[in-house]
């Protein structure tokens, strides 16, 4: 901003420095009355008074240049740190959501917020330090000289301050709306974008790319009709600026001109063309101005979708105890738990559980019955809506999160696998981990076999969500990053659906062979891949139906009994027609 200032100082100068040499050095009166007595001294002197006069403009120029291409490059630094520091800022806030409040905004809508709008943020603030000193300075300074000149003609320019400022406060009450508009177009786009990148695959499968086409060149019409009205107001700004720019102009000119040749005011040519010049220099200053408010009014909309981000309380905040979990113990003390906070719409109800530390408990149930909701308490994914968990004894919301999560390893569903290496990936679990902790983690999971088959092994790349492998070895290689965490819980939920029942039966074995005291909590739809749990909790209707070991259970559970007789049945049906 100071470089910018010096800049518009220096730019002031030229005109009044154009006027010296047009007065002082080409059209001066004496020269002509003289000319007969001293032609040739006369024309010397008036040379080295343009050059000397041009030089000291040359100078001025070159160093209000120096300190616009200064201000250029301030401004940009500054302005690319604030977007950088911005998106961190974005996207540390977005990591310490919880599940709840990640709920509240689409993927391709906070996508937009870091980029589009933190661009938009960016883009202004650089005008904002170029402009919002430069501007008035330059119309405060161009109007002093302009009135020093010829006060009744540098009036003129005046008239144009109020036509701007109407069509500025007219353009800006338009443009808002458009703006918004244009930035939720702008979502819905990015959200058909991703659908499309994301589910690829099932869009090849079920033939649909023609539809997926039609429909996003629908959205991205919507898109460019919202860009092209929000723009249309910037596209006006230009043509009006330089008809009132050139209108202004032409009327000094005018003016100015019929004194200097009929009316004899004692107005000079040089001052005329520097009162041009200075004109020129105020009503540009007036629209870059009226380009910052515009700009400003676009970036509104762009900052309170940013503040929406930044400004959501986190529901799921750190504890105040600093202490790690100790052991693997797990309590549900009368714990409910609603998705919408709603006592009378309970996805959990009462649930009292208790799991000893070094326990491997199963955990059994139809969709819906509440069994991931259960075991996402435990990390803090979501808190109770009443009732007390607890992780080695203590409540987990006296943890910090970090602590607690440090502890619980979790098998995801429906969990990712990142682009880069098999031993990036499975260091997500362990930054320090040594080869062989991850040849151990992955021999438990049984990723070893398939491993070793590639020619790369563990170096072998991964695209996004490890695509280029199958469900199967995508399943194992989550279990192996978890197990390379060395947890004291550990969550497995429906982690081994995608494989064959010797896989998942040694994964079982291994997992109790080789981490005796790390508590195991396994979801499973399958009732051969819990059998051998120490015990096995059984949900229905988000209620604890049933505890109790395999055997226990046959006799007095008949929801697990009714599950079991049906996935034997259905086994040996499948035995017989094979």
């Amino acid at each position: 901003m100071l470089f910018g200032c010096l800049e518009v100082m220096l730019e002031v100068f030229i005109p009044m420095l154009m006027s010296v040499i047009v007065d002082g050095g080409l059209y001066r009166e004496e020269d002509f009355m003289l000319r007969e007595l001293f032609s040739q001294t006369l024309i010397d002197d008036r040379n080295r008074f343009v050059i000397t006069v041009g030089l000291i403009m040359i100078i001025v120029a070159i160093v209000s240049m120096t300190c616009g291409l200064i201000a250029a490059r301030t401004s940009a630094v500054a302005s690319q740190g604030f977007a950088k520091n911005l998106r961190s800022s974005l996207l540390e806030k977005i990591q310490s959501f919880s599940f709840a409040n990640t709920d509240k905004f689409s993927t391709s809508s906070l996508i937009t917020r870091a980029t589009t709008d933190v661009n938009t943020m960016r883009m202004t603030m650089q005008m904002v330090l170029r402009i919002l000193m430069r501007s008035p300075i330059m119309i405060i300074m161009s109007s002093v000289m302009a009135f020093a000149v010829a006060p009744h003609l540098a009036s003129i320019f005046l008239l144009c301050i109020p036509v701007l400022a109407v069509i500025l406060a007219v353009l800006m009450k338009i443009g808002q709306p458009r703006f918004k508009k244009m930035l939720r177009k702008m979502d819905g786009m990015n959200k058909a974008v991703q659908e499309n990148l994301v589910s690829s695959r099932v869009v090849k499968a079920y033939v649909r790319g023609d539809y997926e086409s039609e429909k996003f060149r629908n959205t991205a019409e919507e898109l460019r009709n919202a860009q092209l009205a929000s723009s249309m107001l910037f596209n006006l700004t230009g043509p009006i600026q330089m008809l009132i720019m050139w209108g202004c102009s032409v009327a000094i000119l005018f003016v100015g001109g019929k004194e200097i040749i009929f009316e004899n005011t004692g107005l000079l040519t040089g001052e005329l063309v520097s009162l041009v010049s200075y004109t020129t220099q105020a009503v540009s200053s007036l629209t870059m101005l009226s380009w910052l408010i515009m700009s400003m009014s676009r970036a509104q909309a762009s900052l309170v979708r940013i503040n929406e981000v930044l400004d959501e309380e986190v529901d799921i905040v750190d504890g105040t105890s600093g202490e790690k979990v100790m052991d693997g113990s797990v309590d549900f003390d009368d714990v409910c738990f609603s998705y919408t906070k709603d006592e009378n719409n309970l996805e959990l109800c009462h649930i009292d559980l208790h799991i000893k530390s070094g326990e491997t408990m199963g955990i059994i149930g139809g969709t819906g019955e509440g069994k991931s909701t259960l075991v996402n308490l435990i990390p803090r994914f979501n808190d109770a809506l009443s009732g007390t968990v607890k992780v080695g004894g203590r409540d987990v919301k006296e943890y910090t999160l970090e602590n607690l999560r440090d502890g619980v390893s979790m098998v995801l569903q429906n969990g990712s696998l990142f682009s880069g290496t098999i031993a990036e990936n499975l260091r997500w679990g362990d930054p320090n981990a040594t080869m062989e902790q991850m040849k151990e983690a992955c021999y438990i999971a049984c990723a070893d076999e398939f491993i070793d088959s590639f020619k790369d092994g563990y170096e072998t790349m991964l695209e996004q969500d490890g695509m280029n492998l199958s469900g199967g070895q995508r399943q194992r290689l989550r279990i192996a990053r978890a197990i390379v965490k060395h947890p004291k819980i550990l969550i497995l939920d429906d982690s081994t659906s995608a494989c064959d029942m010797t896989t998942d039966e040694h994964i079982r074995r291994a997992l109790h062979n080789f981490m005796p005291g790390t508590t195991k909590i396994i979801i499973a739809q399958r009732i051969a891949s819990i059998m051998t749990c120490d015990r096995i909790a059984v949900l229905d209707e988000g209620k604890l139906s049933d505890v109790g070991t395999h055997s226990e259970l046959m006799e007095r559970s008949a929801i697990y009994r009714d599950v079991y007789e049906s996935q034997m049945r259905e086994e040996d049906e499948q035995n017989a027609e094979s």
